[in-house]
């Protein structure tokens, strides 16, 4: 154990000048983000909440999605009594990212209230649940973890690219991963594979979604690039946190055990939350894209991440699994920002 009761690995900092003990007011100390508009989502809890107070904190305006209006109306008014005056600046607004017909209506409601975007934090997930498929016929975890982020986010991308040319400032979008997408090797990326339920196995389900969700962002990347659009994408592992996400393998025969290890191996949310909101806020993440961060740092994913042909791959079958040539709503044929 190192000095205040943490372990040594805990305390260790990186480049950035934070560790995996940085919190998320730490990394985003002395910024001034009045002047940004930011969603997140999976906002009603966990890392996701507290990015979103956070980004409250800073003077953000910060959209809050969620599943039923009551659960997000809670987290508003929670986030308002801790930080006075939020309240105007924080908008719940109804989506459910395992429906696609729900992500196509919240981002023509956003689209339609609101004139800039220049923060998108896809951080919702769920994590090793029972085999089950979405409204849209797609294996829940990787409808909810990726499919559903990949229409949100190309659904807002016109939104993010005229505010960026509109203001100058750099927009940013951060992919919530897991280092967990080390036990996939993208060869899933098919979707009779995807939803076969007599291979199905939650938790390499759930790493086949956490790769997606960082070739997701490369691929972003690279696009931005060839456009030359004032954009970032990255994606990150926040570290290993008892969340509400937890919830289909934490039992209360396991919880005790769990518990009683906890401060040695595990991050608390404000902790968990530092890695996301360095990358939507603080300076040095600028010009910064295409890249995977844990504990406020670049590391280094698994050999697949870098794999541009796997990553155009998953592209198009999302877009397939979005149905784009019924909807049209991604717009491929653009290339200017």
């Amino acid at each position: 154990m190192g000095l205040w009761g943490w372990p040594w690995g805990l305390r260790r900092r990186g480049p950035s000048e934070f560790g995996a003990a940085s919190t998320a007011e730490e990394v985003t100390a002395g910024v001034d983000a009045t002047h940004l508009t930011a969603i997140v989502t999976g906002a009603t809890n966990g890392i996701g909440r507290e990015t979103a107070r956070v980004l409250a904190l800073r003077g953000a305006e910060v959209i809050i999605p969620a599943r039923t209006m009551e659960s997000g109306v809670k987290v508003k008014e929670s986030i308002a009594e801790q930080i006075p005056g939020s309240s105007s600046k924080l908008r719940v607004m109804e989506m459910d990212l395992s429906s696609l017909d729900s992500v196509r209506r919240f981002a023509r409601e956003f689209a339609s209230s609101h004139r800039h975007l220049n923060i998108l934090v896809n951080n919702a997930g769920i994590m090793a649940c029972p085999f089950q498929l979405s409204k849209d016929g797609i294996e829940l975890q990787f409808a909810t973890n990726h499919v559903g982020h990949f229409l949100l986010t190309n659904l807002l991308l016109d939104k993010m690219k005229s505010t960026a040319r509109e203001t100058g400032v750099q927009g940013r979008i951060i992919n919530v991963s897991s280092v967990a997408h080390k036990r996939s090797d993208g060869s899933c990326f098919d979707l009779n594979k995807l939803n076969d339920k007599s291979r199905y196995n939650p938790f390499i389900a759930y790493s086949h979604s956490k790769l997606a969700n960082i070739l997701h962002a490369n691929e972003l990347s690279r696009r931005f690039q060839e456009e030359g659009c004032n954009l970032t994408a990255n994606s990150l592992h926040p570290g290993m946190i008892l969340t509400n996400i937890a919830r289909y393998i934490i039992t209360n025969s396991v919880l005790m055990s769990v518990m009683s290890v906890a401060n040695l191996v595990l991050k608390n949310t404000q902790q968990g939350a530092a890695t996301t909101c360095y990358l939507a806020l603080h300076p040095d993440a600028k010009d910064v894209s295409g890249k995977y961060f844990a504990n406020c740092n670049e590391t280094k994913p698994r050999l697949a991440v870098r794999d541009a042909e796997l990553a155009k791959k998953l592209w198009d079958l999302s877009e397939q699994l979005v149905d784009t040539n019924q909807h049209g709503e991604i717009n491929r044929a653009k290339r200017y920002c």
